[in-house]
């Protein structure tokens, strides 16, 4: 009885995440300077596959963890707090891209002088008309947001997993398509990502976008996944509420560039 639990907090046993992920990540960036250089990417590729190796062995013992009982109020509401700094950070590295935009559209450089000679979009940048596949991309990503908050609310209020199942599938199906058209929109870009900061920037903001939509995608299958298999309570589902927070940050981002890059940026 001397070692017996009488606190709601959760005392982790020492675990190998930390190490690894920190190893990985210096891997994987030692590796981008190797692959920037042209020597190899194959340093950068392993240190990519290690860090999703932690990716899913650390998330595996916090799934774990939830299913066994340890993660008790107080610790959800731990996990909330980490979950929303770390949608705050990236908040601020999404406002690095914007930045840089708005930087060069309001003061274009020219050969000459930076605000007499300068034009923006650069001459020979044809850009994309954003009333066609970026208005699309538009809708689908708002509609997959509306399914994931569905799902929620299925599980939350109604305890109905059935609902929360068909809202994250169709949720995932429209990320999916998000994906594929980002992609088919990129193969017909009449501007590349070097030689102008034009397509620097549109490329650096949108593809970093499209990543989180990736990751996004996944971060909902798994839920959907665990849906499946029985995971998730009107009480417990804190990594479900983690994934549509994550799914509406991404919404909300792609309305900025939708507005600011697509429409402001090509008038």
């Amino acid at each position: 009885m001397a070692h017996a639990k009488n606190h709601d907090y959760h005392i982790l046993p020492p675990s190998i995440w930390p190490f690894l992920g920190a190893l990985g990540g210096f891997v994987m960036l030692f590796g981008a300077v190797l692959w920037m250089k042209s020597i190899t990417p194959f340093i950068f590729l392993i240190g990519v596959a290690l860090v999703l190796y932690v990716m899913y062995g650390w998330w595996s013992d916090v799934v774990r963890e939830g299913n066994t009982g340890d993660h008790t109020p107080v610790v959800r509401i731990g996990l909330r707090y980490g979950f929303i700094l770390f949608i705050m950070s990236e908040v601020m590295f999404f406002s690095a891209w914007f930045w840089t935009f708005f930087k060069h559209a309001l003061y274009p450089m020219g050969p000459e002088s930076p605000i007499v000679d300068g034009v923006w979009p650069p001459a020979g940048i044809e850009t994309f008309d954003p009333w066609h596949l970026p208005l699309i991309n538009t809708l689908i990503l708002l509609c997959s947001g509306a399914a994931a908050t569905w799902a929620h609310h299925a599980i939350a209020h109604e305890n109905n997993r059935k609902d929360m199942i068909n809202g994250l599938a169709l949720a995932v199906f429209l990320g999916v398509c998000f994906t594929i058209l980002q992609a088919y929109e990129y193969s017909h870009a009449a501007f590349g990502f070097a030689g102008n900061i034009y397509g620097a920037s549109f490329f650096m903001a949108t593809g970093f976008h499209g990543a989180h939509v990736i990751i996004g995608t996944i971060f909902l299958l798994v839920c959907m996944i665990r849906a499946i298999k029985g995971d998730f309570t009107p009480e417990q589902h804190v990594g479900f509420e983690a994934a549509a927070w994550y799914w509406h940050f991404v919404d909300v981002v792609w309305l900025f560039l939708f507005a600011s890059i697509y429409i402001w940026g090509s008038a």
